[in-house]
């Protein structure tokens, strides 16, 4: 589950598209760093998301766009820059996915992973238990919010 909300969330620190405005990923994260977004994917899960400076993200998701809204964070580090795109970075997957951003217009990307996969951006205003104001100084654990969530 981890890895399906990084790779969600790594999609959308690499982005660029539509107006075929490829950015960098310091552009990219200029463009997102600190922004919430809400975001759909070609599999039909959704949720929205806040991605850091420092590469951590706080957010939720929602798989396939059924089943529970789950709570998600993910550490300082987890997205990286790497030759060109932004890749998510986690313990325990055997390969780093990488993304390629495409700027549609001022409020929105597309992050797509090797061409098929794809999830569609669009900065919201702060919503209730997602301040900008505020970065969490402690992970929480996946796994205890699936427990609690049981």
């Amino acid at each position: 589950m981890i890895a399906r909300f990084a790779v969600v969330i790594a999609t959308l620190l690499a982005a660029s598209l539509a107006c075929a405005e490829t950015l960098s990923p310091d552009a990219a994260r200029r463009f997102v760093a600190g922004k919430l977004f809400a975001f759909n994917c070609f599999d039909g899960s959704r949720g929205a998301g806040r991605i850091y400076g420092d590469g951590s993200v706080i957010g939720t998701i929602q798989f396939h766009g059924t089943g529970p809204v789950r709570g998600v964070w993910l550490p300082a580090g987890t997205l990286r820059e790497r030759g060109g795109a932004v890749c998510a970075s986690l313990k325990g997957m055997a390969f780093q996915p990488c993304f390629h951003l495409e700027k549609l217009d001022e409020r929105s990307f597309r992050g797509s992973w090797m061409g098929f996969a794809y999830c569609d951006f669009t900065r919201r205003m702060s919503v209730a238990g997602m301040s900008t104001r505020r970065h969490p100084s402690q992970p929480l654990s996946l796994e205890a919010a699936e427990e609690s969530a049981n």
